[in-house]
């Protein structure tokens, strides 16, 4: 899977392309704004305003809404079991 982090005027752009699965994108928002997971810190959460999925099986977009930076996001990603 490939992972392309970019920071936006709103936030961070997450692509995610090749063996990637919608429902596990939406799965690990799902566990990270319940709070199930905890490869991000609180601080970090509670910079994210809104989450938005999109895309289809293989070609995945992540955009979140914040002050958060590309490294935080880059930090996360690292940690995540589901990506």
């Amino acid at each position: 899977m490939k992972k392309n982090v970019e920071k936006t005027q709103s936030g961070v752009s997450i692509k995610f392309q090749g063996v990637v699965q919608k429902q596990n994108i939406v799965k690990m928002v799902e566990n990270c704004s319940t709070g199930k997971c905890d490869c991000m810190s609180e601080s970090t959460k509670a910079k994210i305003k809104g989450m938005d999925v999109k895309g289809k099986d293989g070609d995945v977009s992540l955009n979140l809404d914040g002050e958060v930076t590309k490294q935080e996001i880059e930090a996360a990603l690292a940690k995540s079991k589901l990506v």
